[in-house]
């Protein structure tokens, strides 16, 4: 396994990008001086929005940090059962006392633009989110002294990522709070995702490029467990969505221990993809009937979500979630990476001094 990823960092502690203000600047310094790996977000950002973050965290750190591009979606949603949603969600616009959003906002997040951005200024990470970049895009990064990966929800998908020439393949379970990363978005297959342990075992034994899992992962034992299955490190959300770092809105943070919200789903109802977040009332009355129309779907409901926090109304907000959620811990970010990091070792201790008194670990 290369480690050109792992020597950029001390713990194998990857801050997963959480997009919609979540992965600030200050977040992910404070994750990199500890040791792990801190993430950007530029999904549902402007090139120059994203490049000034990049600024703003070259400036709080001088550690290796990464940036996360969303991939252009194609043109496939239905007008019309986007326009049913429309219709079904007047309900919600007029609770909250605003409109909903435009459709039609546009679908490629300034794709090209952001990939311009950081080809003339270089950061040391770039990962990618639902699908898979050219070889052509990869290969510039790469001379551009830019380590690269790509998420992939599959085994088919982790040897797409191989085979377009990313360095490395995050390997994202069906736990994984937030979008699902599938490069092709098929209604059929929703809820059929693979659990992290599995995915990350098939995946090892399908290509040869070093593997970050996640998904649901909140504990270092839980990270010995990933990386005794043959990942190189783990990728962490959740856990650090609750940090006083993370930018969520504290109704968010509190939701993830709040008692209120027992579990997660995946759901449609806020996007259009696949995302699996807290259940709430906005996800149990729209969920069933939210076409995939993804971006159509988030750019409606953006209006809603934001009149929802704004009203201190979690029942109407988009609460991301991995499966792992009640283990969240509210501690600074970088205190976080310092408790997992020990408990990793922990678990490795425990599990090195297993063997050596001649247990059989499998």
């Amino acid at each position: 396994m290369s480690s050109a990823l792992t020597d950029l960092f001390p713990h194998p502690i990857v801050q997963a990008p959480m997009a919609g203000g979540v992965s600030v600047p200050r977040l992910a310094a404070a994750v990199s001086d500890a040791g792990g790996l801190g993430f950007l977000a530029a999904g549902y950002k402007t090139a120059d929005g994203m490049y000034q973050e990049i600024k703003q965290l070259r400036g709080l750190t001088g550690r290796p940090f990464g940036v996360n591009l969303f991939m252009p979606q194609p043109e496939y949603a239905d007008p019309a059962a986007v326009d049913v949603y429309s219709h079904q969600l007047a309900g919600e616009a007029a609770w909250y006392e605003t409109e909903l959003g435009d459709p039609e906002s546009g679908r490629d997040d300034g794709y090209d633009a952001k990939l311009a951005v950081l080809l003339d200024n270089p950061v040391p990470v770039v990962s990618f989110h639902f699908g898979v970049p050219g070889g052509e895009v990869l290969e510039a990064l790469r001379r551009a002294g830019t380590f690269t990966l790509v998420t992939a929800t599959t085994p088919d998908e982790a040897l797409a990522v191989q085979r377009a020439g990313a360095d490395a393949v995050i390997a994202q379970g069906v736990e994984a709070g937030g979008h699902q990363g599938t490069h092709r978005d098929i209604p059929e297959t929703d809820g059929a995702g693979l659990g992290l342990l599995s995915l990350v075992g098939q995946i090892r034994e399908t290509v040869g490029i070093p593997v970050v899992a996640a998904g649901g992962l909140m504990r270092g034992s839980q990270i010995a467990a990933v990386l005794a299955a043959g990942a190189s490190a783990a990728q962490l959300g959740t856990a650090f969505l609750a940090t006083s770092e993370s930018g969520a809105a504290d109704l968010h943070k509190q939701a993830l221990t709040n008692p209120l919200f027992v579990r997660t789903e995946l759901t449609r109802a806020f996007s259009g993809r696949p995302a699996r977040g807290l259940v709430n009332r906005f996800l149990r009355e729209h969920g069933p009937y939210a076409p995939a129309a993804y971006p159509e779907v988030h750019h409606l409901t953006s209006p809603l979500r934001k009149a929802a926090a704004k009203a201190g109304d979690p029942q109407g907000m988009a609460l991301w979630a991995g499966q792992g959620h009640r283990m969240a811990r509210p501690l600074p970010a970088g205190q976080l990476v310092e408790v997992l990091a020990a408990e990793l070792a922990d678990a490795t201790t425990a599990l090195s001094g297993f063997r050596n008194a001649g247990g059989d670990p499998r």
